[in-house]
C-alpha cells in the first residue's frame, strides 16, 4: 500500500476520463457557456403564446429541451473536472459557472408548466391525438396534470428557479470544506510507519488489515470533522430548511411527501422498509457477531466492519478486473459486454487511479453527447472490482437509457438508479463464486459482498432513519445542533450493529457528516430500494427465467418515460411489498452462511486491543 496520494498531475493520462470529447478546451467550454445564457433569452418569445396551438407549444418544448441537453454537457464538464481535482480553482469557478448557467435556464422555463395548465387537458389532449411529434411529451404532460395543485404561478416558479443555485449552497459549501479544504493528520500503521490519510484512500485503509492503521486513520479522518461539527451541523441544517422551505411553498403535507411525490411513489413505500430493515435486524446482528470472532477481536469497533478476515487478498489489476466483469456480465449478451469492455478500455469511460484532491468514493456521471463516465479511485483489490462493476451499472443505464428516449426522458430517477448498479454486482458475484474455485478468492467475494451490503443495507437505512427524524424535527420547529444530530445518529448505530459492537458515540455520531449523500432530499433509502430490486431481477437473470434480460434491458431503456415503480413492476419487481426487501436479506444471510462455512475452522480467540 503506498504510503503517499500522487498530485493530479502525476496522473497518466490514458487512465483518466475523456474531458476532450466532450470540450476540447476550457476555452470551448467558456464559450458554450457563454452562448448559452444568451441563447437562454429566446424561451422569452414563447411565454404567453404556448396556448396559441399545438406547433407553438412543441416548439418550445424542443427548444427548452435543447438548452437542457447543452447544460447538461456544460454542467458534467465543470463538475466532473472539480471532481477529480477539488484544489483546481480553475473547475471550482467553472462549476460555479455552470450552476449560475442551470439556474438561469430553470428561471427562463418557469412559465412553461403553469401555461401548459392553463391550455387545459381536452385541448391538450386534441392537440395530442393529432401531431404525433407532440405526442412524446404524453407521460410528461400526464404528470404535470398531476402535480397541478402544487405547481405555483409563473412568477413564483420563475422565484423557485432563481434560487434553486442558493438555495444548493449548503452542499457546495460542506463538499469544499470537506474535500478541498480538510487535511488529515497522518496515520502510524502497527510498525509505527506513518501512512497519509485522505478523501482518496480513506475506504481503502478501512479495508486494511492492520487494526492499528485502521484505528488511527479513522480516528483521524472522522476527527477532522468533529473538529468542525458546528458548521457542518449548521450546512446541513440550511439543506433542510432549504428543502421544508420548497415544500411548503408547493403545498405538501411534509418534506418525505414532497419529496416522493414527484416520482409519484406513495410514503409507504419508504415506511416499509425501514420496518422491514428494522426487522431483520437481527442478521446483521448475527454478521457482527461472526465477524468480532473471526477477528478474535474482544470488542467490535466502527474501523472493524470492513477488516478483512483472512490474510490473503487476491490482487485484480484494472484490466483483469474488465475482463472479470465482462465475464460475469455475460448472460446479458454480446453487444452489451462490447459496449462495457470499449468503454473501460479504450473510450475511457473511467478516471481510475486516485489522485490528491479527488473526490472520495465512486460515481457515474454524464448526459445525452457524452461518454457515461465513471469516477473512482482502483485499488487492485476486490473492493475496486465490486465498484467498478457497479458504477459501470449506472453507466449503462445511462447509455441505453440516452439511445432509446427522447431529451425529456433520459434522466432516470434516483429511486431506480441503485437498481442497475447492484444488478451488476450481483451478476458478477455470483459468476465468481460459481466459476473460481480458489477457497480465499471466494471469501474475498463474500466478503466484498458483505461490504457492499453493510453499505446499502446497513448504514444507507440508518442514514434514512436519521434523515426523516432531522426533517421532522426542522419541521416541527425544533433546532439542530452538532449534539442533537451526533447524538441520535450514535443512538441509530446502536440500535443497527446490536450488543456485539462497542460503538464510540462521539466519533460514530459524526458519521452523517462524511455522506454528502443527505444534501441530496430523499435520496439514502434508494440505495436499499435499489440493492432489493437488484437482486430481485438479477435471480430471475440467473434462473434463466423467460425473458428476464429483454424485460430488464426494457427497465434500462424506458428512462423516465413511465413512473420507476411502473418501470420496475414491467422488469419483474414491485417495490410497494416488503417481499424483495426480506429477500434481499435471505440473500445477506446466505453469504453469512457461507463466510461461516469457509472460516468458521479459523475463529480466532479473542486478544486485547
Amino acid at each position: 500500500m503506498p504510503a503517499s496520494v500522487p498530485p493530479r498531475s502525476k496522473a497518466d493520462p490514458k487512465f483518466t476520463w475523456n474531458a476532450e470529447s466532450v470540450f476540447a478546451t476550457s476555452r470551448a467550454w467558456s464559450d458554450e457557456a457563454g452562448r448559452l445564457l444568451k441563447d437562454a433569452q429566446a424561451l422569452a418569445s414563447f411565454q404567453g403564446r404556448l396556448s396559441e396551438s399545438a406547433g407553438s407549444l412543441k416548439a418550445a418544448l424542443r427548444l427548452h429541451d435543447e438548452l437542457s441537453r447543452r447544460a447538461s454537457l456544460v454542467g458534467v464538464y465543470a463538475g466532473f473536472s472539480h471532481a477529480v481535482d477539488t484544489t483546481n480553482e480553475e473547475a471550482t469557478a467553472m462549476m460555479s459557472r455552470a450552476g449560475h448557467v442551470s439556474a438561469q435556464i430553470g428561471a427562463a422555463a418557469a412559465f412553461v408548466r403553469p401555461e401548459i395548465l392553463s391550455i387545459g387537458w381536452p385541448k391538450l389532449e386534441s392537440w395530442l391525438l393529432q401531431d404525433p411529434e407532440l405526442a412524446v411529451y404524453r407521460h410528461f404532460f400526464e404528470d404535470l396534470y398531476r402535480q397541478q395543485a402544487h405547481v405555483r404561478s409563473a412568477e413564483v416558479e420563475q422565484v423557485l428557479g432563481l434560487v434553486s443555485d442558493p438555495l444548493e449552497a449548503a452542499g457546495s459549501s460542506t463538499s469544499m470544506l470537506t474535500n478541498a479544504d480538510f487535511t488529515f493528520p497522518a496515520a502510524l500503521d502497527s510498525r509505527g510507519r506513518k501512512v497519509e490519510v485522505a478523501q482518496g484512500n480513506i475506504t481503502r485503509l478501512l479495508h486494511s488489515p492492520d487494526r492499528r492503521l485502521r484505528q488511527r486513520a479513522w480516528e483521524n479522518y472522522v476527527d477532522r470533522y468533529w473538529e468542525f461539527r458546528h458548521t457542518l451541523a449548521t450546512n446541513l441544517a440550511s439543506s433542510l430548511k432549504a428543502n421544508i422551505f420548497r415544500m411548503r411553498v408547493r403545498g405538501h403535507s411534509s418534506s418525505l411527501q414532497a419529496s416522493l411525490f414527484d416520482l409519484n411513489i406513495p410514503v409507504e413505500v419508504f415506511h416499509s422498509l425501514i420496518s422491514a430493515f428494522r426487522r431483520n435486524l437481527p442478521v446483521w446482528h448475527r454478521y457482527v457477531d461472526l465477524r468480532k470472532h473471526l477477528l478474535g477481536v474482544k470488542t467490535l469497533r466502527y474501523y472493524d466492519l470492513w477488516a478483512p478476515l483472512t490474510s490473503a487478498n487476491p490482487r485484480i489489476p484494472f484490466a483483469r478486473a474488465v475482463e472479470l466483469i465482462c465475464e460475469g456480465l455475460a448472460p446479458m449478451g454480446a453487444e452489451y459486454v462490447e459496449v462495457v469492455r470499449r468503454g473501460c478500455l479504450r473510450e475511457r469511460w473511467v478516471d481510475v487511479y486516485p489522485n490528491r484532491g479527488k473526490s472520495s468514493g465512486a460515481f457515474s456521471w454524464g448526459s445525452p453527447g457524452t461518454h457515461p463516465f465513471i469516477c473512482m479511485n482502483y485499488t487492485d483489490q476486490m473492493i475496486s472490482l465490486s465498484t467498478l462493476a457497479h458504477e459501470l451499472g449506472h453507466s449503462m443505464h445511462s447509455y441505453l437509457s440516452w439511445r432509446s428516449q427522447p431529451q425529456v426522458y433520459t434522466d432516470y430517477s434516483l429511486f431506480v438508479a441503485e437498481v442497475a448498479s447492484n444488478f451488476h454486482q450481483a451478476l458478477v458475484r455470483d459468476h465468481l463464486l460459481r466459476n473460481v474455485d480458489d477457497t480465499d478468492f471466494q471469501i474475498a467475494v463474500l466478503e466484498e459482498a458483505m461490504s457492499n451490503f453493510l453499505r446499502y443495507f446497513l448504514q444507507m437505512p440508518t442514514l434514512a432513519r436519521f434523515e426523516l427524524e432531522t426533517h421532522e424535527r426542522t419541521e416541527r420547529g425544533e433546532p439542530l445542533t452538532a449534539e442533537v444530530m451526533s447524538g441520535l445518529m450514535a443512538d441509530l448505530f446502536e440500535e443497527a450493529l446490536g450488543p456485539q459492537a462497542d460503538v464510540d458515540r462521539r466519533r460514530v455520531g459524526m458519521v452523517w457528516s462524511t455522506f454528502g449523500h443527505l444534501f441530496a432530499d430523499y435520496y439514502v433509502y434508494a440505495y436499499a430500494t435499489g440493492i432489493a430490486a437488484a437482486h430481485a431481477l438479477a435471480a430471475r437473470v440467473i434462473g434463466c427465467e423467460p425473458n428476464a434480460v429483454e424485460d430488464y434491458q426494457g427497465f434500462l431503456r424506458a428512462g423516465a418515460s413511465d413512473y420507476p415503480l411502473n418501470v420496475l413492476r414491467r422488469a419483474g419487481v414491485d417495490l410497494t411489498s416488503p417481499q424483495p426487501v426480506d429477500a434481499a436479506f435471505a440473500v445477506m444471510a446466505s453469504y453469512i452462511d457461507q463466510l461461516d462455512k469457509l472460516l468458521g475452522s479459523r475463529r480466532r480467540r479473542p486478544r486485547p486491543h
